[in-house]
């Protein structure tokens, strides 16, 4: 839903449906990865490389115009990550993006520990997604534009072991969850 149709779609389609095929396909020995796109701001702390005032804007945004899409994102997000903890041997991908926008995408970007703020293309969030499943990537990853090609950026976020979950109760979402 994106946030568009009301609250009760919004938490239809972004909480309940998400997590509905979530723990599907973690009971489908078959499937072994899972791409879910969030956003960047879904989190309850604050990233430990954001400044206070990124941090205080993005509880802006998800106070306000995101107030339904930010809790239903989230648990989607959560969910997830306990599923994905809990022992089963399922690559799960939280890919972040910022604000999304129609521009042509210019095939470099931000990956991974980004800012809190900004936007990137529809076509390089697809672009990203389809290395990234391509690749061992694990985790919460952060999306935005930026200066690296994706390649190199997804190689780097591999083999750093990036995961944005950082700073987050993953023990409480496995308890929540899992």
């Amino acid at each position: 839903a994106g946030g568009k149709g009301g609250p009760s779609r919004t938490q239809a389609i972004d909480r309940d449906s998400c997590i509905h095929f979530i723990r599907a396909a973690a009971d489908t020995p078959s499937i072994t990865k899972f791409l879910l796109v969030s956003y960047l701001g879904s989190r309850r702390t604050k990233a430990p490389w954001w400044n206070d005032d990124e941090w205080k804007s993005t509880q802006e945004v998800n106070n306000g115009v995101l107030k339904n899409y930010y809790p239903a994102k989230l648990a989607a997000d959560e969910c997830l990550t306990a599923v994905a903890n809990r022992g089963r041997d399922l690559q799960a991908i939280i890919l972040r993006p910022g604000s999304l926008t129609d521009d042509n995408g210019k095939r470099i970007v931000s990956l991974g520990k980004t800012k809190a703020r900004g936007s990137i293309s529809r076509s390089d969030v697809a672009a990203v997604a389809a290395e990234l499943l391509d690749s061992k990537a694990t985790g919460w990853i952060d999306l935005l534009d930026g200066e690296e090609p994706i390649s190199d950026a997804v190689r780097r976020v591999v083999e750093d072991k990036v995961d944005c979950v950082e700073g987050e109760d993953v023990d409480s979402m496995i308890k929540q969850y899992a």
